[in-house]
């Protein structure tokens, strides 16, 4: 490891926290030999549903030199995106990922800005980001980071911070110190997140279902919800939170200081009657520049309407 892989990683790290990111780690860029029976099983066995997307690039999935030409390093980043504010207790529920602006706008600039700063202190550096619309194994790669560690739930998991908070990447030609990998599994016998899924969608511990999974009943799922699941979405109209609420390292979250990331007060006055009546004018006012929009007002209706179906409405 040279000095200037040094004094770089700290230069870059000193960055990220000056743009607001909680975390900033950096792993060798390099095959993802462990990843790459897992993924291969999850995918043959169709825990992916309708999320056709996942099968491709397979390749690229689990090595980011064929994303990035002569890639040395992934520098992955984490944000804070856990609210102060909530939602009327009676309504249907958001996920707090979505209470602000588009994560995928604020994060991308946020990266470029990074970029920049690499190319103007650093030199020329040849890179690319990427916020999770990408083929790119964010946790894996947050996990060889040192940021966290993969969950029951499969999220990453911070003993700082708890897991409400994004992942994104920076991969880069530039040679830099590289963190220890995050190989100690913190949740022990901890079984909360699997026992309190309403769907079973944790089939065992770090395998998901999605097809089981509320977040993709609500987001990714296009065609009509299936009724094996009435009375089982715990009112969740778009995403979950479920499996994170419940989870003990999350008494560690703070909320964050994103000012992009308030959420609309219009979104957190909205009551159980107000939804149940929403128009198409109302969504795209509260929802103009949010990840919500991505099920569009006709999916949002077809999840309120389905969870009429549930005693207390």
């Amino acid at each position: 490891m040279s000095e200037n892989s040094v004094r770089y990683s700290k230069l870059i790290k000193d960055e990220a926290m000056r743009l607001g990111f909680m975390a900033c780690g950096i792993a060798k860029a390099g095959f993802l030999e462990e990843e790459a029976p897992r993924l291969a099983a999850w995918l043959n066995q169709d825990m992916h549903g309708t999320m056709g997307y996942m099968e491709n690039h397979f390749d690229k999935r689990l090595d980011p030199r064929l994303l990035v030409d002569g890639a040395k390093s992934v520098i992955s980043l984490s944000l804070n995106y856990f609210p102060k504010e909530r939602q009327d207790t009676d309504a249907p529920k958001i996920s707090k990922y979505a209470y602000g602006m588009d994560y995928h706008t604020v994060i991308k600039d946020k990266l470029f800005e990074l970029l920049n700063f690499i190319s103007e202190t650093i030199g020329e550096v040849s890179g690319r980001a990427f916020v999770d619309s990408a083929p790119v194994l964010d946790r894996a790669w947050a996990k060889r980071a040192g940021i966290g560690w993969i969950g029951k739930n499969s999220n990453l998991i911070s003993k700082k911070s708890g897991s409400f908070f994004f992942l994104a990447e920076l991969i880069v030609d530039l040679e830099l110190a590289y963190d220890q990998p995050f190989d100690t599994d913190h949740c022990g016998t901890c079984t909360k997140c699997i026992d309190d899924c309403p769907t079973d969608a944790i089939l065992t511990p770090y395998v998901i279902d999605a097809k089981k999974c509320i977040s993709y009943l609500t987001i990714e799922l296009k065609e009509e919800i299936p009724t094996t699941f009435n009375d089982k979405m715990d009112n969740w109209m778009f995403g979950c939170d479920i499996c994170q609420d419940v989870c003990p390292w999350n008494r560690f979250s703070v909320p964050h200081t994103e000012p992009a990331f308030q959420p609309n007060e219009s979104l957190l006055n909205m009551k159980k009657e107000d939804w149940q009546d929403i128009t198409e004018e109302v969504f795209k006012g509260i929802f103009k520049n949010s990840a919500v929009k991505r099920t569009k007002f006709k999916g949002l209706v077809r999840n309120i309407d389905f969870l009429k179906n549930k005693p207390h409405y």
